[in-house]
């Protein structure tokens, strides 16, 4: 049976949906990319020419023939484009951070449920070839019991960029927000909501007005007391620290660098390129452990990413009515850890859940 592609509508086409969006919904068969939002240039035009600019939000949504809509604009408008979009009676994919406090999320999910529409966050990180490897790790128990998960984003700029709001505050931004969530996403993903927060963030660069540093712990004293999981980000690690350490009972896993996908897109290669998502073998991550008694000792072949996925479980959800893995409900709970971690940075102290 042939089945109606999915129009769909991209609220911005700037980084994310030059990057992370348009992309993966041009190359797969199940959805149509109808309209670009780019309020003055025409940036879109030459990579997908059948699309329609068009200069605003509302005048995307007023496209009566626009079944979903791509909300990718800067944080502090998540909740209020998302919630015009769904009003519009759009299925709503938003970009993380999903909304910037916990009463305005429950608010868009209970909008979506009452009319029926699916709500979506783009968690896309779930599909980074290092997390699924570290995922395939821990569910063959190749470690043994574990007892330590350390998770971290490395950056290096020590300046703040000029008339960016990621940087400045004027419209969100911070690192917690932006890297944070991936990082609380991945660890919920393996580890399930945790049951309190202990936080550090901060502000590290001279000049800066969003928080550029955070370490995050994540505690589950009642659950699993002996797991130590523990999440970082930083502007300032010129010599990046590993990607992910875990240790266990039985052994290790350290793994450096990053997932290639976004590297790939931002050079223009294209998701249904032949090996989309395969690291080098030179980049696997080091095992060190041991198999019914046996040392185990070497390289751990990576499991190729594919952000594509994301894009594919959302065409099954809206067609064959398949789960949604990142519904908004449960995504949720990334914003409501986040504001548990800056109300424990700010007060010192431990903040239940």
């Amino acid at each position: 049976m042939c089945m109606e592609t999915i129009k769909t509508g991209i609220a911005s086409y700037g980084m994310s949906g030059q990057v992370f969006h348009a992309p993966f919904i041009y190359t797969n068969p199940h959805f149509q990319l109808c309209s670009i939002v780019e309020r003055s240039k025409e940036l879109s035009k030459e990579r997908y020419p059948d699309a329609t600019i068009v200069r605003s939000l509302p005048e995307l949504l007023a496209d009566k023939d626009i079944e979903l809509v791509i909300v990718n604009t800067p944080d502090s408008t998540h909740y209020e484009y998302a919630k015009m979009a769904l009003e519009a009676g759009k299925h709503v994919i938003v970009e993380k951070p999903f909304t910037t406090d916990t009463a305005q999320a429950e608010e868009l999910i209970t909008l979506a449920k009452t009319k029926g529409l699916m709500l979506s966050v783009y968690q896309n990180r779930r599909w980074d070839a290092d997390f699924l490897t570290v995922k395939e790790i821990i569910n063959k128990g190749l470690l043994g019991r574990l007892v330590e998960f350390e998770s971290t984003f490395a950056r290096y700029r020590n300046f703040i960029k000029p008339d960016t709001w990621k940087e400045t505050g004027t419209a969100g931004g911070g690192m917690t927000y932006n890297l944070g969530s991936h990082l609380i996403d991945q660890a919920i993903q393996l580890f399930g909501i945790p049951e309190a927060v202990y936080a550090n963030i901060a502000t590290l660069r001279t000049g800066g007005h969003v928080d550029d540093y955070f370490q995050i712990n994540l505690l589950r004293p009642e659950l699993n007391p002996e797991l130590r999981i523990t999440l970082k980000a930083s502007y300032l690690m010129r010599e990046p620290e590993p990607r992910f350490v875990l240790h266990g009972t039985l052994g290790s896993y350290v793994k450096h660098g990053l997932d290639i996908q976004e590297e790939n897109l931002i050079s223009g290669k294209m998701p249904d390129e032949p090996n989309w998502g395969e690291e080098d073998e030179q980049n696997w991550g080091l095992l060190n452990t041991e198999v019914n008694g046996e040392p185990l000792y070497g390289k751990y072949p990576s499991l190729p990413g594919d952000y594509n996925a994301f894009y594919q479980n959302v065409y099954e959800h809206l067609r064959l009515g398949k789960p949604l893995t990142t519904d908004a409900c449960y995504v949720s709970n990334v914003i409501r850890i986040i504001e548990a971690a800056y109300k424990s940075s700010y007060e010192e102290k431990v903040i239940s859940l």
